[in-house]
């Protein structure tokens, strides 16, 4: 009879959670950044870059880390392809400017001694109606300051198709 009630009282227990369960949808509509926003935002940061007679290698990236467009402009080192898509890969994944986080894992054994993460500026997070979407990532500059700069320029270039995306 103590099992029973014992039963019982968990069944019982249980029937709140899956209440509330069953309230959830069963998909899930995640907000993604398209392959034309992505190249739009590439070319404005190659161009802003150019400007200033730096030659970069550019990543961006869907809001899972994936690469969804490179360019590397025509004298860029070779190098700045595989910074780019890292600084790209670590500002999604920390949903932060990487500018804002070089100081932030410097200690042995922390989160940033992970292979494939660089915390160093020129990583940027794309946002599309309060939801992460990507991030852009530049290397080639003589600074990570610059990096980010033209990052941004290429942010600018998709900014208020990005303000004005509905959930």
């Amino acid at each position: 009879m103590n099992m029973q009630r014992s039963a019982l009282a968990l069944i019982l227990s249980l029937l709140p959670a899956a209440a509330a369960a069953a309230e959830l949808p069963v998909i899930v509509k995640i907000p993604r950044l398209t392959v034309e926003a992505s190249e739009k935002i590439a070319q404005a940061a190659i161009a802003a870059c150019r400007a200033q007679g730096i030659q970069i290698g550019v990543t961006v990236v869907d809001r899972s880390g994936d690469p969804m467009v490179f360019m590397r402009d025509t004298l860029a080192p070779r190098v700045s392809i595989e910074i780019s898509r890292q600084k790209a890969y670590t500002a999604v994944n920390f949903n932060a400017p990487l500018s804002s986080l070089e100081d932030r894992f410097t200690k042995p054994f922390s989160v940033g001694k992970v292979d494939g993460l660089v915390f160093s500026a020129g990583g940027v997070p794309i946002e599309a109606a309060g939801n992460i979407v990507g991030a852009v990532g530049v290397s080639g500059a003589a600074t990570g300051e610059q990096d980010e700069a033209c990052a941004k320029a290429g942010l600018d270039a998709v900014r208020m198709d990005l303000e004005m995306a509905g959930p």
